[in-house]
């Protein structure tokens, strides 16, 4: 039916016969309810072609290799005064403060401002005015740090090697050979792991073992470790690019489905930034932002918050004994669920009774802290709980882990 027919059949409908001029004046919108003819900008500032984006075009090239190196980084953007020369992102575009005019008067509101001359890495450029730019990287913006090189050398001068020194293992970074499209297509894709035996024996039979994606791989960085825990260092690497881990299933030579682990979605040069910042401890200041594919320091308060205990003030920690090997797995983030089997003489602890209607229910906690063994220098590690659900047919609570808090 046509739109113009509904609405005369709608107008003509008997209801609307009692209705008066009283009740129409219902919709009758007061002169101060309507809205008001806004003063118009003589000027807004738009993106145009960068006449001279050939003058520029290198360095942001560079900016943004130093970027997917660890290089630079990036930082929340928080009212900082706004410097020309300096590299700033806005919904994920890069952008560079070229210049900031001379102070004007905004007509009508009295206020000064300045124009600026800002060049997008996509070959516009902008005259926005400064306080427009800088709420809009107030609101959703990064800054870009200055180029800072790291030390390759860093395993080295900080195992201090020696003849008497012994090599815990190596940590290593592959890249797969598959001709499979679905991971030779994939750009920036690794695997990071550690081995105890030399490399090239380890992989030697790549193409049979699910871990390798039943393909041969080739080597891309290693390092030699001594006088440390090469499982632990594996195990941090691994919670930190968390969030890029490749999931994909794939079927092995017996014809059972598995997805393999340890193979992440991030430039090379990022991995070999974050084992060095691992190895002299400043990756405490940093987290990895998968959007922008780069690194991006903490806030301050994050920075000194990941330096003490977590506050657990009004909070509920469920405290469980753990193993080591799976610990290990949590901090890795490949392990996600936590399984307890509901017990009778553990019916205090993972579940409780409703006064008002006689059932029982699981506790719902909110923090789990992990021990490993009985010991009194155990490692623990503090640990997010996003949901808790219960498997009726093996009768088992399940708690579905979230961020690693404390460690």
């Amino acid at each position: 039916m046509p739109i113009d027919k509904e609405l005369e059949e709608l107008f003509n409908d008997p209801l609307l016969d009692d209705i008066g001029r009283e009740d129409l004046s219902l919709f009758n919108v007061p002169d101060s309810f309507k809205p008001t003819e806004k003063d118009k900008p003589d000027y807004v500032a738009r993106r145009v072609p960068c006449a001279n984006f050939a003058d520029y075009e290198a360095e942001f090239q560079l900016v943004q290799k130093e970027l997917k190196t660890g290089k630079r980084s990036i930082k929340k953007f928080k009212a900082n005064a706004l410097k020309a020369g300096n590299y700033y992102i806005i919904g994920g575009v890069i952008l560079l403060l070229d210049y900031i005019d001379d102070l004007v008067e905004k007509t009508k509101r009295k206020k000064k401002d300045a124009r600026t001359r800002c060049i997008y890495e996509n070959g516009t450029e902008s005259d926005i005015f400064l306080d427009t730019l800088r709420r809009s990287l107030t609101a959703e913006g990064y800054f870009v740090t200055e180029s800072s090189d790291t030390n390759e050398t860093v395993f080295d001068t900080k195992f201090d090697v020696t003849v008497d020194d012994k090599q815990d293992g190596w940590i290593y970074v592959l890249r797969s050979l598959s001709p499979n499209p679905q991971i030779s297509n994939q750009k920036d894709l690794y695997k990071i792991g550690y081995t105890i035996t030399p490399i090239e024996k380890r992989i030697a039979n790549a193409a049979n073992e699910s871990t390798y994606l039943m393909d041969k791989v080739e080597i891309v960085a290693i390092w030699k470790t001594y006088n440390m825990n090469t499982q632990k260092l594996e195990a941090l690497i691994h919670s930190f690019f968390s969030a890029v881990q490749f999931r994909m299933q794939l079927v092995d030579a017996a014809g059972s489905r598995f997805t393999a682990l340890e193979w992440y979605v991030v430039p090379l040069g990022i991995v070999e930034n974050v084992i060095n910042r691992i190895i002299d401890g400043s990756i405490i200041h940093y987290r990895y932002n998968p959007a922008l594919i780069s690194l991006e320091q903490l806030p301050e308060k994050e920075q000194e918050d990941s330096k003490r205990s977590y506050d657990t003030k009004g909070l509920k920690v469920l405290t469980l004994i753990i193993k080591q090997m799976w610990l290990d797995e949590i901090l890795a983030g490949r392990k996600t669920v936590e399984y307890r089997q509901l017990k009778q003489t553990q019916l205090g602890k993972y579940t409780w009774v409703s006064n008002e209607d006689g059932k029982r229910y699981l506790t719902k906690y909110d923090l789990i802290r992990f021990y490993v063994g009985y010991n009194k220098d155990r490692q623990t590690a503090l640990v997010e709980i996003i949901d808790t659900t219960y498997d009726t047919e093996n009768q088992l609570v399940e708690y579905h882990l979230g961020r690693v808090l404390e460690r």
